[in-house]
């Protein structure tokens, strides 16, 4: 197998964030797996084979963030993809419905932890030798188009989508290549009600279809696997028939 180099995964130990580990994995990456429970990295990094390393942080916290990239570094050298796959779907409700506190930990997680990651993968990429790597933002169909009752999780995607592009342009001089996978309707745990009824922008409760997670997975393999002088700047992935094209 090709040695395809370090690649950090953020939310790694359950759902999307573990489905990918495990490509990245079997593509030839050294992957470092980020979250907030030892358990379940262990168990993701257990079905992953592979090299791994686990290291349990809350990428909300600067100091998490600090030690958990150091600690890549120091074993392994150098990051050459960073994959910000963290996140939560945070509180529900018209705006006025959500508690502030609830509002500030979706921004701390989804936006300031994947704007932290991004700094440390940053500044490792630009100093290393060969220069350069690729961060790749799990933005959300909610990146374009919200759900109902999701004012906070949608206006974080929508900044994620901002930070890549930022992030995009910034890196060009070191050759940090960013882009963006916009996932709808992957089927994991968390997702699981979305496939037997969810809330409709005419506010009815319908199901939506899904698909296996394991095919957005390989889609950030295949971004990850591109040489850095080319970039898929944003992708879509989502079930075929989902009401995301003419949702309103």
């Amino acid at each position: 197998m090709v040695d395809q180099g370090v690649a950090v995964v953020t939310g790694a130990g359950s759902g999307l964030g573990r489905a990918t580990s495990i490509a990245l994995v079997e593509a030839g990456f050294k992957v470092a797996l980020l979250g907030r429970h030892r358990d379940t990295l262990e168990e993701t990094a257990g079905l992953a084979g592979g090299e791994t390393l686990v290291l349990p942080a809350d990428i909300s916290l600067p100091a998490d963030v600090e030690a958990a990239f150091a600690a890549v570094v120091a074993d392994w050298g150098r990051i050459d993809l960073l994959y910000n796959n963290a996140g939560r779907f945070g509180p529900t409700g018209d705006v006025d419905e959500v508690e502030i506190d609830d509002w500030v930990a979706s921004v701390a997680t989804n936006l300031t932890g994947t704007y932290l990651c991004s700094r440390a993968a940053f500044a490792q990429m630009k100093r290393q030798d060969p220069q350069g790597g690729r961060i790749i933002n799990n933005g959300s169909i909610s990146a374009h188009a919200p759900r109902p009752g999701s004012s906070a999780y949608t206006a974080t995607k929508h900044a994620i989508a901002g930070l890549t592009k930022s992030l995009s342009l910034d890196g060009r001089p070191y050759r940090i290549a960013c882009g963006q996978i916009d996932i709808g309707n992957a089927a994991t745990r968390i997702t699981a009600g979305i496939g037997e009824a969810t809330r409709q922008a005419d506010g009815s409760m319908r199901a939506e279809p899904t698909f296996d997670s394991r095919y957005a997975a390989e889609a950030v393999v295949q971004m990850a696997l591109l040489p850095l002088d080319v970039n898929v700047q944003t992708m879509t992935i989502m079930a075929t028939n989902m009401p995301f094209i003419g949702r309103g």
